[in-house]
């Protein structure tokens, strides 16, 4: 296993999972058509994001045109809130009472439509136990009165989903829904609310997955797109 200069000093949750996916013969840190490429293993690009992914929208559309690239994203199926005051030391550590769940990957593909059916793109959805470590110094959101986040730290990994095909996240769609459906509908079913359902029936329609199908009232109803060379393929 080759590391680039930096990586072993790297903390977090980013370095966490980037020493989690290692394999032997992986090399780190590498430079391809001018982007900087967590894992390079062989001919494949292995991109870790825990953030937002519009940043990556341009890198993305840059390296897909030569390169295969597995993108991978951490989400915290359980989480620890750690309080440190300004000097860094901890002064409590609580059970953060949101979970995370696999439909939340819609939350950042949204930023991504145009390329998740790209032939050379793949997707990994990581479930995580995290801690996020919170400073009080004054410069964070005001939503968590002025504490900063300063870290994310791996705890465990939960389990992973590889999402390499249309019929993998169509497959997050419940089996109990009915088609076609409404955003109130599909919510119900996924056990989110409207707003989420949203997002999601929005990555499925830029994929060319989900089609509007007639109206129910004022509400939209969704069902999903029969391709056509899916079906001819079933009939051969």
């Amino acid at each position: 296993m080759s590391h680039a200069i930096g990586t072993l000093r790297e903390q977090g949750l980013h370095a966490a999972l980037k020493l989690h996916l290692a394999q032997r013969g992986d090399r780190f840190e590498q430079e391809v058509d001018g982007y900087q490429i967590d894992i390079l293993r062989g001919d494949l690009l292995i991109e870790v994001q825990t953030g937002n992914f519009s940043a990556l929208r341009k890198k993305l559309g840059v390296l897909l045109e030569a390169h295969p690239v597995l993108l991978v994203h951490p989400i915290a199926a359980q989480k620890w809130i750690v309080r440190q005051d300004s000097r860094g030391r901890q002064v409590a550590r609580r059970k953060s009472p949101k979970r995370g769940r696999l439909e939340d990957i819609f939350d950042e593909l949204l930023y991504i439509p145009q390329v998740i059916q790209h032939p050379n793109f793949a997707f990994r959805a990581v479930l995580t136990e995290e801690e996020e470590v919170w400073r009080d110094d004054g410069r964070g959101s005001w939503r968590r009165k002025h504490w900063s986040i300063a870290e994310r730290r791996l705890l465990r990994v939960v389990a992973e989903t590889e999402f390499a095909g249309e019929q993998d996240y169509l497959g997050l769609l419940p089996a109990t829904l009915k088609t076609p459906f409404t955003h109130k509908q599909l919510a119900q079913a996924l056990g989110v609310n409207t707003r989420q359902s949203t997002r999601v029936s929005y990555c499925l329609r830029k994929m060319g997955l989900l089609e509007e199908h007639s109206r129910q009232g004022r509400e939209l109803l969704l069902a999903p797109v029969m391709a056509s060379s899916q079906a001819d393929g079933r009939t051969q």
